[in-house]
C-alpha cells in the first residue's frame, strides 16, 4: 500500500500564524455579531445591515486565511470555481425571494 508523506515545506503558506491570525478574526466578528445583534445598539434595517457585513467580512476571512484562496496563478481555477459557487448562490436566493414575495403579492389581493 502506497502512502504519501507530505510536509510542511510543501505547502509554505500554511502557518501557524495564519490559522491564529484567522481564528482571531473570526472570533472578534463572531463576538461582534453577537453584540450587534443582542445589545439592541442598531434600530430597524441598521442593524441588518451590519449583520450582514460582518457576515460577508468573516467570510472573506474563511476563504482566505482557512480555505487559502487567493488571485496566485496556481489557485485561478479555485477562485474561479468559488466565484461561480456565489454567483449561483445568490441566483437561487434572490430567485426564491423575488418568486415568494410575488405569490405574497398575488395572494393579498384576493
Amino acid at each position: 500500500m502506497a502512502h504519501s508523506h507530505s510536509n510542511s515545506s510543501d505547502f509554505p503558506h500554511v502557518t501557524v500564524g495564519g490559522y491564529l491570525i484567522g481564528f482571531v478574526l473570526a472570533v472578534v466578528l463572531t463576538l461582534g455579531s453577537f453584540w450587534a445583534a443582542t445589545s439592541g445598539a442598531f434600530k430597524g434595517e441598521t442593524g441588518l445591515v451590519a449583520l450582514a457585513v460582518l457576515a460577508a467580512v468573516q467570510m472573506v476571512v474563511h476563504v482566505v486565511f482557512f480555505l487559502h484562496v487567493n488571485a496566485s496563478k496556481g489557485q485561478r481555477w479555485h477562485l474561479m470555481s468559488f466565484a461561480y459557487t456565489i454567483l449561483m448562490s445568490l441566483v437561487i436566493i434572490v430567485g426564491t425571494v423575488w418568486v415568494m414575495h410575488n405569490v405574497h403579492m398575488l395572494m393579498m389581493a384576493r
